[in-house]
Parts: C-alpha cells; structure tokens; sequence
C-alpha cells in the first residue's frame, strides 16, 4: 500500500517538472525579443564659426576635382656678403661683370675704348706676385673691405702657389701676366714663343689655383705688338693697361709711391691704378694710400669676367713636363704634411 502511494507522488512530481521545462522553453524571451528603435531627434544647426586667431595658421589652397597647381620652387639663396668689420673703410662702391669677347683693352695710357669709370672711382691692380710681401697687400685690402685685379707672374706662381690661393680665396680677380715677365715687343721674340709666354703664364695660374683664371692680362712692361694683341683677341683675353702707374718699382720710399699715385690721380680725376705687390714700399704705403683715397672721395671699383679662360690642353701639358709635378694634387695638404708637435 505504501509502495503504490510512493510510486503515485513521484509520478505526479515528474509530471509537474516536465510542464514547467515546457513552458519555461517556449515561451517569447526578453533577450531573444526583436530590437526596438527609438526615433533620432531632429538634427540641431552648427555654431558660428568662431573669430579665427591671429596666430592661427590660413588655409591658402582648396580641395577640387583637378588637381592643385604645384608651386613655383623657391628661388636660390644669394651667397652671403662678408660683413665688414671696418665701419669707415673704403670697400667697394660697385662690381662690374666684363664680357671679354674679342679682348678689350682698359686702361687710357694705352686703349682708349671703353671709359666704364665716372668720377672719382678706381680700379686698384697689382703686378709680378705671388710674392711673400702679397699677403701684406692682401690684410690691408682686406682691414679696407675692397677689392683688386691681381696680374701674377706664372713662374712665381710655382714659387708661393699657396700665396696665390689667399689671393683667390679672399674674392679678388686673378689674371695673368705671362709666364717670366718677358718683353714681348722684343725683336728677338717670335711670335712661337710670345704666344708661349701667355698661354704658359695662364696655365700656371690654374694649376696654382686648382681653377680657371680671369681672361685678363697685362703686358709686361705694357710692352705690346699688334700681334700679341691680335692673338689676346682671337682668344677673348681682355688686355689691361692703366690710367696711373705709381712707379712703385724706381720709388725710393713708400712715400713717394703715395706721392705718384695721389699726384696723378688728382690730375685725372679717375682710373685704373697699376701697382706691384711685389714691391715692398708698395705694401708699406698701402694702409695710407687707401685711406688717403677714402678721404679724397674715391670709390673702388672691382672688375670681374663673365665668364673664366679656358686654358689650352698643349701648354698645361707643357708646364707639367717641364716643372715635373702633377697638374693637380690628388691628395690634400693635410694628409701629406701634418704637425705633429708645436
């Protein structure tokens, strides 16, 4: 009896468990029911713009369908001029570019072309260096702010080519002024060896230097023929005679070579000074020379050529056999000759 009642309550136990797993599986869940939305609300207008700053950065281009113009590259820096130092120094009052095509001539003692110069302006010119009195010359030039044509001899240039790249390096014009200072109006030259004279006198300035020179020369002497000066021209080589020589090389003391100069300048009004770097009254008188131009009123002109000599292949080869050194060093002076005690 017992047994039977047990047997019944356990069956309406799991009766009751299978109708609640039924109705807990069927019926709508909230996790399982579909989504709802809720409607946007309607969109509100943008602030003003505020006022732009004035540190803000503007927009200069657009977005478009074609594509934006590139723009212009920047133009090339313009090299930096050296400040000068000397707040009454003479300097240089302008710089003229000489396009030396069929070799002019400069200087009225002798080529009466081209009058360039107004009033009381110069153009200073140094003969026969590289010499150990040229960087004397150079500091004052320098202490001064202003700028020369220098004519070297080509064999001094073997001598002290350092000297002559000081020369180079501190801006002035470098021309030329044959090879050994020879006359060449001299009856016993041929025009061979005149032509040698200024083809060789140019080619150890490059060598020198490392560079083409200035297509500028001046006779020693200013000693001309009709051929050498056809043969400058057929090489555009501009010939440079002078308006006052200072007749630095007979003068027996730096006062009398500033005596020359002043006299004459004063005279003339203008022009082109011829003087030697060589001479040392020259380069004694110098410091007070200039300053006794920048107290007269004159002004420096510096001369530069448009474009450099292209010297010719044979007499570089030439100079090279004879002098028996490279025409160009392949190493640097530092590693050659290094101080290894002061």
């Amino acid at each position: 009896m017992r047994n039977a009642f047990g047997l019944m309550l356990a069956s309406v136990v799991a009766a009751v468990a299978i109708a609640g797993i039924w109705f807990w599986a069927s019926s709508p869940r909230a996790d399982a029911a579909a989504p709802q939305t809720i409607a946007a609300r309607k969109a509100e207008p943008l602030p003003a713009p505020a006022a732009k700053a004035k540190d803000d950065v503007e927009v200069t281009a657009s977005l478009s369908s074609k594509a934006a113009t590139p723009p212009a590259p920047a133009p090339a820096p313009v090299p930096a001029k050296s400040a000068c130092a000397n707040p009454d120094a003479l300097g240089v009052s302008r710089t003229v570019v000489i396009d030396t095509t069929g070799g002019p001539g400069f200087g009225f003692l002798q080529y009466k072309q081209f009058d360039f110069l107004t009033d009381k302006e110069v153009v200073l010119t140094f003969d026969d260096g590289p010499w150990p009195t040229t960087p004397t010359v150079l500091k004052t030039l320098a202490d001064e702010c202003t700028k020369a044509v220098f004519f070297p001899i080509g064999l001094h240039t073997t001598y002290h080519p350092e000297i002559l790249k000081q020369v180079y390096a501190a801006g002035h014009t470098v021309g030329s002024h044959t090879w050994s200072h020879a006359h060449l109006d001299s009856k016993k030259m041929t025009e061979a060896q005149a032509k040698e004279e200024i083809e060789k006198g140019f080619s150890a300035v490059k060598m020198a230097l490392g560079t083409a020179p200035a297509p500028f020369f001046r006779f020693p002497a200013l000693a001309h023929t009709q051929a050498t000066k056809d043969y400058l021209g057929t090489r555009n080589i501009a010939m440079f005679s002078c308006d006052v020589d200072s007749n630095d090389f007979k003068s027996s003391s730096p006062d009398q070579v500033i005596q020359n100069v002043m006299t004459k300048l004063d005279k003339q009004g203008k022009g082109v000074i011829l003087m030697h770097d060589l001479q040392k009254h020259t380069a004694i008188a110098l410091p007070t020379l200039l300053r006794r131009l920048k107290a007269g009123g004159y002004k420096v002109v510096q001369m530069k050529a448009k474009e450099q000599l292209e010297t010719v292949p044979e007499y570089d080869a030439m100079l090279v056999k004879n002098l028996k050194v490279p025409a160009v060093a392949s190493r640097p002076i530092g590693s050659v000759v290094q101080t290894v005690q002061d």
